[in-house]
């Protein structure tokens, strides 16, 4: 479809684009393949730019010993932060990741609940899920575990959660109330909810939600921050919180967002006691 192109796409079909992209992405290696074409979370590739899984994922806020201690594959260079430096993770949390790709933050998690907590990663991308699983396998995460689903319909029981986080994925749902009522759901009272995403500082136009490559590549399905808090709120979160990273610190793979007004932030929110 092209730009020019307004037509509103159903969430279906929505969700059938980002599953092809992201499907390539976990086929081709990392996010700077061709696979798809370029995106700003993927950034350029171009030779000399900061392209590249390790590179983007320093930028991000994962440490040399994180990205040191998972499994090599669990890396793609994807995501706009590091969900689980947002909030300190305990011994025997359960932990949700909400699109949890290779399993980069899934297995960071599980070294912070230690072998008596549990991870659990949805995502919709059979590829993807493949590719955790067999990274979980090489690493041998007796305590991590991926399914297959979508976040607007979660494979997890209910209050059986302590802690949901998500790193860039949330943008990508073509319904985001859905997701936070679910994330909500999942949590037992009391538990946390911590994830990366983009936002936007401006609105989008319809133009510009309609773009396949622009909603696929996390930047014009962006919320703008009232209506991620209201949405939040909603869903019967408290205690909400955001706070927008600063865009002149984003990695190469982030800068493609700029003309959209989109950046990344940090949100947090808890479920509250019964």
């Amino acid at each position: 479809m092209s730009r020019g192109n307004a037509r509103k796409i159903s969430a279906d079909a929505r969700r059938q684009q980002v599953r092809a992209r992201y499907g390539g992405i976990a086929s081709g290696g990392d996010c700077c393949s061709t696979e798809g074409g370029s995106s700003s979370c993927c950034g350029s590739g171009a030779p000399g730019s900061s392209c590249g899984p390790t590179s983007a994922a320093t930028q991000l806020g994962y440490s040399t010993r994180d990205l040191a201690v998972i499994p090599a594959g669990a890396n793609l260079g994807l995501g706009c932060g590091n969900p689980t430096a947002i909030l300190a993770l305990k011994p025997r949390q359960v932990v949700l990741d909400l699109g949890s790709g290779a399993g980069i933050d899934c297995f960071l998690a599980a070294k912070q609940v230690g072998a008596k907590g549990h991870v659990i990663g949805v995502d919709m991308t059979p590829e993807m899920v493949g590719k955790a699983r067999a990274n979980a396998r090489k690493g041998h995460y007796v305590n991590v575990e991926f399914r297959l689903g979508e976040i607007e319909h979660l494979p997890v029981a209910d209050s059986s959660v302590d802690v949901v986080i998500s790193n860039c994925v949330i943008n990508l749902a073509p319904e985001k109330g859905p997701v936070y009522r679910e994330a909500f759901r999942v949590l037992r009272p009391g538990g946390h909810l911590a994830i990366s995403d983009v936002v936007a500082t401006r609105p989008i136009s319809a133009r510009d939600r309609a773009d396949p490559t622009l909603w696929s590549s996390c930047s014009s399905g962006a919320l703008e921050v009232k209506e991620v808090k209201a949405l939040l709120k909603r869903a019967g979160f408290k205690d909400v919180h955001l706070e927008l990273r600063n865009p002149a610190t984003a990695p190469e793979s982030l800068l493609g967002q700029a003309s959209l007004g989109v950046v990344s932030a940090d949100i947090r929110a808890i479920k509250p006691e019964d």
